[in-house]
């Protein structure tokens, strides 16, 4: 990685002083006064949160059918997969088409799915391979319907609230991820994991019911009539030429990277604890975030998009020191966990609130659905090799590696710059 020169350097330093232009005071709860953001996002946590007591019954069903690792594992590809595969074209057809019309097929498509496996696991003919076809189509429905549900937030909420809305967005998230695993949990030791697949389809009727009654305001036409791959190459050159727009592509792969080795070792990190402390310090990471989600706006208010970022990064980059040089379990979970959550939904929420603002309507899905290309291309790369690394030379100074790395990709700031015209 090359390394700029010091004037360039001291910039990211300068980029956390005080702007003395602020945006608008809106708390992160303001966005939930407008009426169609708050019926959506409360309806948005309830889907989330089946699909986490869906992944959880997903891992356990397979186990239960078969004890091969191989085919244990093979059930987070089938979730992964579809990223890799179908978010450009999923963000390319989001921006060609009504958004609305194309959320509620989605959805619809999501619904089936996980009917379809609750059914077969409740009657006793689901297989193996049908439980990793089926949780593919999920993921492939996940995927398809990311870029045109994040692309609808802009036009719930004012623009002096986006930042906000994306933030919340995110901890609605983290609630789930902290609700959603426990509560499938419970739902297989009394019933099975075929109820909790029948409960995950229910749980997405909340949001079809707000999309065809809600009647959204006339877009901006798009700039581009055309096939497919025509669309997405258009997506992928307007955003490359876009200065702001790259630079968040950048600025998240490399941080996804070098994050990744956050989720990759965690369970390692956890393994002297029991499984009751991996909960724990989960717990406490999803506890960091929504206190992050919470300060965020606070923070934009007071420092640039990129000083948010900055001491985030160092945050977090402390919290992986941490995790790897304390045995205190008080200290691993409520201190590093807990600061790695905030520091996590700071940089991911701040990164989409700038790719929000900097891409015009017509191309919004599109560029949505690069950074989530990008961001979950880079913790599944990073993922891997940190996960290899660690196999040779230890977790301990794989955590330090991946922490000294972060610190060092800051470096990239005074080259790919959060634009301030952006903030709002």
């Amino acid at each position: 990685m090359a390394v700029p020169a010091i004037k360039k350097s001291v910039s990211v330093v300068a980029a956390a002083i005080p702007v003395p232009l602020a945006p608008p005071q809106h708390s992160v709860l303001s966005p939930l006064r407008e009426p169609l953001f708050r019926m959506l996002w409360v309806a948005a946590v309830i889907s989330y949160t089946g699909s986490w007591m869906q992944n959880v019954a997903t891992g356990w069903l397979m186990t239960s059918l078969t004890g091969s690792p191989l085919w244990v594992s093979l059930v987070q590809v089938a979730l992964s997969l579809p990223v890799f595969l179908i978010a450009l074209p999923a963000g390319a057809l989001a921006d060609m088409v009504d958004r609305r019309k194309f959320l509620l097929l989605t959805q619809s498509f999501m619904v089936a799915a996980a009917a379809v496996l609750g059914v077969l696991t409740v009657t006793g003919l689901v297989t193996p391979q049908l439980l990793l076809l089926l949780t593919f189509l999920l993921g492939a429905g996940a995927v398809m319907n990311d870029p045109a549900w994040q692309a609808l937030t802009p036009d719930l909420v004012p623009s002096s609230k986006l930042g906000a809305a994306v933030a919340l967005n995110s901890a609605g998230f983290n609630i789930a991820r902290a609700v959603g695993p426990a509560l499938g949990g419970a739902v297989i030791a009394a019933a099975g994991s075929g109820p909790t697949f029948l409960l995950n389809a229910v749980s997405f009727f909340g949001v079809i019911l707000f999309l065809y009654h809600w009647k959204p305001g006339v877009r901006e036409r798009t700039h581009f009539s055309g096939s497919l791959s025509n669309a997405i190459g258009a997506g992928i050159r307007y955003a490359w030429q876009e200065p702001g727009i790259r630079a968040v592509l950048v600025r998240t792969l490399a941080f996804s990277l070098f994050a990744s080795a956050f989720w990759a070792l965690l369970p390692l990190v956890a393994s002297c604890h029991t499984a009751l402390g991996y909960g724990v310090i989960l717990a406490c990471f999803g506890l960091g975030a929504l206190i992050g989600a919470s300060l965020l706006p606070l923070a934009r208010r007071r420092m640039t998009d990129d000083g948010v970022v900055a001491l985030a990064t160092v945050i977090f980059a402390l919290a992986l020191f941490g995790l790897v040089h304390t045995e205190s379990m008080a200290i691993s979970s409520s201190l590093c966990a807990g600061a790695a959550g905030l520091a996590w939904i700071s940089i991911v929420a701040t990164l989409n609130f700038v790719a929000q603002k900097a891409a015009p309507a017509w191309v919004r899905a599109r560029v949505i659905s690069m950074y989530i290309l990008v961001l979950q291309g880079g913790l599944a790369l990073g993922s891997w090799q940190w996960g290899i690394l660690a196999s040779r030379i230890g977790v301990r100074f794989t955590l330090t590696a991946a922490a000294a790395c972060l610190l060092g990709a800051m470096l990239l700031a005074p080259w790919y710059r959060l634009r301030e015209s952006n903030r709002g």
